[in-house]
């Protein structure tokens, strides 16, 4: 497992019974988390202390609770890559980050800074632009995408909270598959690829698709974008029952025939200061060059 540990504003320090207690730039708030299976003892102040507590509903959704009055919005910032986050708890529990997702954005950043040339990245499910800000900052420039108005002007908020509104990143609101085909019908290319699709969709006629059921069409059409001398094809997923070597399988199945490189897939993580190991958050797959 690969654990994002360098972050110095956000940590969980504690996790019990389906919850996980963070800690967010000195916000405390207590979010559900499905995978927390064990019922270790909740012994640390802050569990009843927390400014904010996010309670699942059992009709669905859920509902936060405050023990004071918090800003509407705060910052978090990433200072291995001095990036600036608008943090900010949404009616879906989420705050607008997942904090695991540094440990792709160092390896964007690092790939990109050395490779002698300059890159283009295309970013699908883009959501508030972490991993567009790394590969900016890295000297990249960037397409990003997503189908939500209000992620992507989420994510040109964090640039200018970060001063990248000089970068070239192109700010799209599209259907990323509908978007990918139109690329490929223009011809143009990417140097890079990133995504992070949701594990539940729905097509143009309204009906369900589930991300197992898609992944490989999906990698496969992308694939079309890539140069002929493509850097790396990054994919995360927080679907269950899809591993990280099932998609790593499907990266190097389209990929390695064209492209050779290498494939890696790992679980991705965030330490927990009181047990002192690594919560389990995502799975990623990689192809990159050799």
């Amino acid at each position: 497992m690969r654990a994002a540990d360098r972050w110095k504003e956000y940590c969980i320090l504690d996790t019990s019974s389906q919850e996980k207690l963070e800690v967010w730039n000195g916000v405390t708030l207590i979010r559900p988390d499905p995978q927390i299976i064990w019922h270790t003892p909740q012994n640390i102040s802050e569990w009843k202390n927390a400014h904010g507590h996010y309670t699942r509903s059992s009709t669905g959704g859920g509902s936060w609770s405050f023990s004071k009055k918090l800003p509407e919005s705060w910052q978090l910032n990433y200072e291995p890559l001095e990036l600036n986050f608008k943090i900010q708890p949404t009616g879906f529990k989420h705050m607008g980050l997942f904090p695991e997702q540094a440990v792709n954005w160092d390896f964007v950043a690092d790939k990109i800074k050395n490779a002698g040339r300059p890159i283009s990245v295309l970013n699908l499910f883009a959501y508030t632009g972490g991993a567009t800000l790394a590969c900016a900052r890295a000297g990249a420039s960037v397409c990003h995408v997503d189908a939500s108005k209000g992620m992507v002007q989420w994510a040109r908020e964090n640039a200018a909270l970060s001063g990248m509104t000089d970068k070239p990143i192109r700010w799209i609101v599209d259907d990323c598959e509908k978007f990918v085909a139109r690329e490929i019908r223009r011809g143009r290319k990417y140097d890079a690829v990133i995504m992070d699709p949701p594990s539940y969709g729905r097509g143009p006629g309204g009906e369900v698709w589930k991300l197992e059921d898609c992944v490989y069409d999906l990698v496969k059409l992308c694939s079309g974008v890539l140069s002929d001398d493509p850097l790396f094809f990054l994919i995360n997923s927080y679907t269950t029952g899809l591993s990280p070597s099932v998609m790593g399988y499907i990266l190097g199945s389209v990929l390695k025939k064209s492209f050779n490189g290498s494939v890696t897939f790992d679980e991705i993580g965030l330490p927990v200061l009181k047990s002192g190991m690594v919560l389990p958050c995502g799975n990623t797959a990689i192809w990159q060059s050799e």
